[in-house]
């Protein structure tokens, strides 16, 4: 493929989606993606290769020769199947970037380059990815929930600010915690303490919002407004950049993700076999049916490398006992809480701003959706909640296509997304 040169009307993108599950590559035609306008991807499916072997992380992190010997091939196949006569830009996104990106960030632009002749590389933690391809480059926040949960908002260049557009102290928004200090990259993945908690709660350190705290004026459910108390200026203004809330992992954080719930009911089922309180015979019946006998969990759960996956493998559980057990329910119903509170610890305030669900928890269905929905509301009342218009993938295509005609808005980042 020759040399992209300047003013050539590039007819394909091209995205790679590098996760924990495996490597995806998709390329799509330029002329029906909506990167440049702003807009989710519209396109009807692009070409896409995948393989369920995730990208090896060695001394420098994530494996740049690696992911090149496998994913160029794919490449070249995929953009010749198409007929592609150019290629606009790339954008590669992988879980990992921000701490494990160094060999990716110094290798791929020249191998690329090289390889395919593209000049335009965008490089994307797979959170970015995630929201490109949830909300495209409109304003607001996006909830990634699987074996583990962050929340990331943002501000596109343009998208402004208008009525309800910044909350301050006695403000028209919701009094509710700070987002925390520092940038949104922060300490693993990002370097923000985590918020302090404002009318909603005390705050702890590493918690995007406060802990839960009683209702009252200003509370979570309490009165908003000018009515409420006067708060601390937030940090959620309708300004540019990201905002991340948790993704700390399954023993920092991941509040509410699938290795949270999955563990809250094992403990319930555990707590059934000892005759403790708050024990939960049906989620007891389903350990034994999925693991084994009760007692012999620990030996088989504490040696797994992967654990938070394990964990996570039994949140489906939960959710299926969830309409006959009241113990599950209120499971549920407290994942639905951090999912909410995370996307209130990112979301600006902005009357256009939405957010999006996505990842595979939320393939539960109506036991946890229709919590979340109902503490979204009531923690963010007038915004907008809506499905995920497309994946990591569609979402890498999508910032592709949208540096490739200029109009990429979404907010540079030194950790989540760089353009080289």
């Amino acid at each position: 493929m020759g040399d992209t040169a300047p003013g050539d009307a590039a007819t394909h993108v091209l995205g790679i989606d590098s996760g924990g599950s495996g490597v995806r590559v998709g390329v799509a035609r330029t002329d029906v993606l909506g990167g440049s306008a702003g807009k989710p991807p519209s396109w009807s499916a692009p070409l896409t290769w995948s393989s369920s072997t995730p990208a090896a992380v060695g001394d420098r992190g994530i494996d740049a020769a690696g992911l090149l010997a496998r994913v160029l091939p794919a490449a070249r196949e995929l953009l010749h199947e198409a007929g592609a006569r150019r290629l606009g830009a790339v954008c590669v996104g992988a879980a990992g970037m921000a701490t494990l990106g160094d060999d990716l960030r110094a290798r791929l632009p020249d191998a690329l380059a090289d390889a395919l002749g593209v000049r335009r590389l965008a490089l994307a933690a797979d959170a970015v990815t995630a929201y490109a391809g949830a909300l495209g480059q409109r304003p607001g926040a996006v909830v990634a929930a699987g074996t583990g949960l962050i929340a990331l908002g943002a501000v596109p260049e343009g998208s402004g600010g208008g009525p309800g557009g910044t909350e301050g102290a006695g403000g028209t928004g919701s009094a509710g915690g700070t987002s925390g200090t520092g940038d949104a990259s922060g300490a693993g993945d990002a370097s923000g303490t985590g918020g302090t908690g404002g009318a909603s709660g005390t705050g702890v350190p590493g918690s995007a919002s406060g802990v839960h705290g009683t209702d009252g004026p200003g509370g979570a459910h309490g009165p908003h407004g000018a009515d409420a108390p006067a708060a601390r200026p937030d940090a959620r203004r309708a300004t540019g950049g990201w905002r991340r809330a948790d993704g700390w992992g399954h023993l920092l954080g991941d509040c509410g993700g699938g290795a949270w719930i999955g563990r809250a009911g094992l403990e319930a089922a555990m707590r059934a076999y000892d005759g403790r309180d708050g024990g939960s015979k049906p989620l007891l019946a389903r350990l034994e049916a999925v693991f084994g006998p009760a007692a012999g969990l620990p030996g088989k759960l504490y040696p797994r490398p992967d654990r938070p996956a394990v964990l996570a493998s039994f949140a489906p559980e939960v959710g299926r006992c969830a309409s006959e057990d009241p113990v599950a329910e209120a499971i549920l119903r407290a994942a639905a809480r951090h999912v909410a509170e995370a996307a209130e610890a990112v979301c600006p305030r902005l009357e256009s701003s939405e957010v999006a669900l996505t990842g595979g928890l939320f393939r539960m269905g109506a036991p946890l959706l229709t919590p979340v929905r109902e503490e979204l509301a009531a923690r963010l009342p007038g915004v907008r909640v809506t499905e995920a218009a497309g994946d990591p993938l569609d979402g890498a295509l999508c910032v592709a296509a949208a540096l490739a005609a200029d109009g990429l808005r979404l907010p540079r980042d030194p950790a989540l997304l760089t353009v080289v």
